[in-house]
């Protein structure tokens, strides 16, 4: 224990020794980690609404205009026995003109009656989203219905916009966090280098290698946690401004953003272990390079 309080006095002696290039290497962590703070925020809400979306996309079963109470029945029975079905839910073309109404305006009333020219339907919801297509091949051919249709081929550009969101949201943070493990390590390289006397002198009177390596992993290791500081705070205070002013937007519809408690509490939570990871392995990655021990 006292040999650990040692290594971290030294790492903090280290830090301040250094000056402008401890701040260059704390300020390099703190503008990565802003950035791969926002990526990650913008990452998992798409994965959010995108799991949203995809749960969402439903057949919609257009029944026949001149269909009977009774051959309805029959057409939803035959919809929930399929066993990718969860659940079949009757819609009336009265119903459905009330919402184009309530949505497009009151003259959309002229078509009451007899003159109402939608379709009855029925809304499956499957068990599966990927299931979707497949309930809707099976339901055009059922009596009773005109035609079958699913919102899959919008959800499929989606999905593949996704994907591609996350590929480069990836790829860029991977680059972000390199720069930052090049610039942390360039600073410890500095501190090694200005110390190679004392190094020199704590091999000749037996220090092992890991005695000498923990000041330096420790160095580090402060200068991802204090990077982490500021963008801790810029994407909490940043978030939640953004979350209440988009929650009157999606009021309205099934989707939502990922609530900020929970969420913010595991981005900094991920922010603080990547500054550091990254801190210590930029120190390990110099006295790798510049310790013959």
């Amino acid at each position: 224990m006292r040999t650990f309080k040692r290594h971290l006095g030294e790492s903090v002696k280290s830090l301040r020794r250094n000056g402008w290039m401890s701040v260059a290497a704390i300020s390099a962590v703190t503008v990565t980690l802003i950035l791969v703070g926002v990526l990650l925020s913008i990452l998992m809400n798409v994965n959010k609404l995108a799991s949203d979306v995809e749960n969402d996309v439903q057949v919609r079963v257009f029944v026949e205009r001149k269909t009977t109470k009774n051959q309805q029945d029959t057409l939803k029975k035959k919809l929930e026995s399929y066993s990718e079905v969860k659940k079949v839910t009757f819609s009336s073309k009265k119903e459905q003109l009330q919402q184009v109404v309530g949505s497009y305006g009151n003259e959309f009333k002229l078509f009451g009656g007899d003159d109402n020219p939608l379709y009855d339907t029925f809304d499956v919801q499957t068990k599966e989203p990927k299931q979707t297509e497949q309930v809707a091949k099976k339901a055009k051919t059922l009596d009773y219905v005109n035609d079958a249709s699913f919102g899959g081929t919008s959800a499929k550009k989606l999905f593949k916009v996704v994907g591609s969101i996350q590929k480069w949201g990836m790829i860029i943070s991977a680059l972000l966090l390199f720069v930052a493990v090049f610039l942390i390590s360039n600073t410890i390289r500095i501190t090694i280098l200005s110390r190679r006397n004392e190094i020199g002198i704590m091999r000749l009177v037996g220090a092992t290698n890991g005695f000498i390596r923990w000041p330096f992993l420790l160095e580090g290791a402060w200068t991802g946690l204090l990077g982490a500081i500021i963008p801790i705070a810029l994407v909490d205070f940043g978030y939640i401004w953004i979350y209440n002013g988009l929650q009157a937007s999606l009021a309205s519809t099934s989707y939502r953003l990922l609530t900020p408690g929970t969420f913010l509490a595991e981005i900094d939570l991920l922010l603080i272990s990547i500054g550091i990871v990254i801190g210590a392995l930029g120190s390990f990655v110099s006295m790798r390079r510049f310790l013959k021990i």
